[in-house]
Parts: structure tokens; sequence; C-alpha cells
């Protein structure tokens, strides 16, 4: 029996093949799976918002893709910040809200995708599949044996990236 686990909002989880891991709800935030091809280990992580800078308090690095990433590759080398073997598919960053008034909405969908896209180029990482914006929600369930990652959206199509 396989073994599946679930990332909640503002969160990630690591495992390692033959685990599974799951993501429900992505609508503006965007699933990062990341996976070492060698070591057959990986990560998950579902980010809220681009950028912690803006914030004056305590934050949780989780929320933020400028925190998340970085903080998940340290958890999967055991403190480290090691991108040779690494490589990413991503999910999410709808506009999940049509406002009358242009000016209300900031598009944090599409900015949260930008910014995804920007560390992982800054980290060297290169991103191997995508299925990003539109305005429809995503689950995204990530195999760590074979780096498959299913997105399943809420018209109950299927995507293999």
């Amino acid at each position: 029996m396989e073994e599946q686990m679930k990332v909640g909002i503002a969160d990630y989880k690591i495992g390692k093949d033959p685990q599974k891991i799951i993501t429900l709800g992505l609508g503006s935030c965007v699933g990062i799976a990341l996976y070492d091809r060698v070591k057959k280990v990986g990560g998950l992580s579902h980010i809220m918002l681009p950028d912690s800078t803006v914030f004056n308090k305590e934050v949780k690095a989780e929320k933020f893709a400028d925190l998340a990433i970085p903080k998940m590759i340290m958890e999967l080398y055991g403190g480290s910040i090691q991108t040779r073997n690494l490589v990413a598919k991503i999910a999410g960053g709808a506009s999940m809200f049509n406002f009358p008034d242009k000016k209300m909405t900031s598009d944090i969908g599409k900015r949260n995708v930008e910014a995804v896209e920007k560390i992982l180029q800054d980290l060297g990482i290169p991103i191997l599949g995508s299925h990003t914006g539109g305005s429809i929600g995503r689950t995204m369930i990530v195999d760590l044996s074979d780096f498959n990652v299913d997105i399943r959206t809420a018209s109950k199509s299927i995507v293999v990236l």
C-alpha cells in the first residue's frame, strides 16, 4: 500500500520513494514540487504569497515563496542548499476572483508564479513542467518514485507533468 502525505496551505512535506505527496486547493497559491533524481527524494510546498519582505512582523516561512523554497531544500539536504540534482514542477497561480474594478485585483496568482519561477531560476533548478494560470483550482499529486505529477482540476480533467 502506497503512503500518501498531505500538504496543507502554507506548509510543505518531504518524502522519498515510494511515497506520494498531495496538496489540495491550489487557487492563487502555487505548489512547488522539488525532486532529486539521484536520491529519489523530494518535497512539495504550498505557498500563498510571493514575498515575505513586505511584512514587518515575524512570518511563517512556509507561507512565502522566497522563504519556503530554500527552507524545503535545506531540510531535503540536512541543512545545506544543494541544487545540482534538483528539478521542479509547479502548478497553481490561478486568478480566482474577477473584480469589476481592475484596480482592486493585484493578480496574486500571477505574482506567485513569477516569484517561484525567479527563485528556482536563481537557484539553478530547472522547471520540467508547469500548469499555471487560468481561473480554476487544482490538486497536485507528486509521485516520488518517478516524479510524475498529476494535476487534477475542478473540472475533473487530469494533466500529467
